[in-house]
């Protein structure tokens, strides 16, 4: 298969504009809401955004493979796949919270090619194409300039599993907080790497996130000139591996310092 990223962007703003006309309705009504876990829900509208959007995209792209959350059966995209998070935030959705992205990716012979990241209640949408520069909503984007840590400021999440992960985060946190400018959490990966590609966050990491959740926002950051890599800064980030660091490039040897002490 070879692909016009451009064209195929044009062709998928239409269904990302859908599943945010989804989000945004569906944020007036009484949310209907299950458990995947202590912590961990779900809502009949990540259910009803995932179905409509591997339907249009499979019209989209016929052929092509899918690797969502809510109907994940591998960790590992083929040779062509659409990587989807139907709403990323939903936590902050069912609260009501506008902290809320649709993220869609296109995985295609080992790379991200394709990456939108949709904010449908804070009126954003992110896109990139591979090798075509980073955009909001179409305007271009860049990375931020700070290259001093106490003028940084950085994102985090905190995993599902937050047991297991509990000593490992307020050790990042103690390491992080007295010398940056400050932390913030809105509890969305994929709005924090749109953030750290518009500039507006320095660096963000976390552990535990799932292919779904960093895909579109990898290419994103890429594209507007920063780095992504797990916490070690020589270890290159792959989908779902264990752990994350995006940052401006400038800062990325510094965060990755503080995240791997000891």
């Amino acid at each position: 298969m070879h692909f016009d990223g451009q064209h195929l962007l044009e062709d998928l703003l239409p269904i990302v504009d859908r599943a945010g006309d989804m989000v945004c309705e569906a944020a007036k009504k009484t949310k209907k809401i299950q458990y995947k876990g202590r912590i961990d829900l779900v809502t009949e509208t990540d259910l009803a955004v995932e179905t409509m959007l591997k339907e249009a995209l499979g019209t989209l792209l016929p052929g092509s493979d899918f690797l969502a959350e809510e109907t994940a059966n591998a960790t590992i995209p083929g040779e062509c796949t659409w990587i989807i998070d139907p709403i990323d935030g939903t936590t902050n959705f069912a609260h009501g919270l506008p902290f809320v992205a649709n993220s869609i990716g296109l995985w295609h012979k080992d790379q991200m090619i394709l990456g939108v990241i949709n904010l449908p209640l804070l009126g954003e949408v992110f896109t990139a194409v591979k090798g075509g520069g980073a955009f909001m909503n179409g305007q271009p984007i860049a990375v931020s300039s700070t290259s001093d840590l106490e003028h940084a400021l950085l994102a985090t999440g905190f995993p599902y599993d937050i047991e297991t992960h509990l000593e490992t985060v307020l050790s990042h946190l103690k390491a992080v907080l007295p010398v940056t400018q400050g932390l913030r959490r809105p509890g969305a990966a994929a709005l924090d790497l749109a953030y750290i590609a518009c500039g507006r966050y320095d660096g963000f990491f976390e552990s535990a996130l799932n292919p779904w959740d960093t895909a579109a926002g990898i290419l994103l950051v890429e594209e507007a000139g920063g780095r992504i890599s797990e916490f070690a800064a020589d270890t290159p980030y792959s989908l779902g591996a264990p752990s994350i660091l995006a940052t401006n490039t400038l800062l990325h040897e510094k965060i990755s310092s503080l995240l791997c002490q000891d």
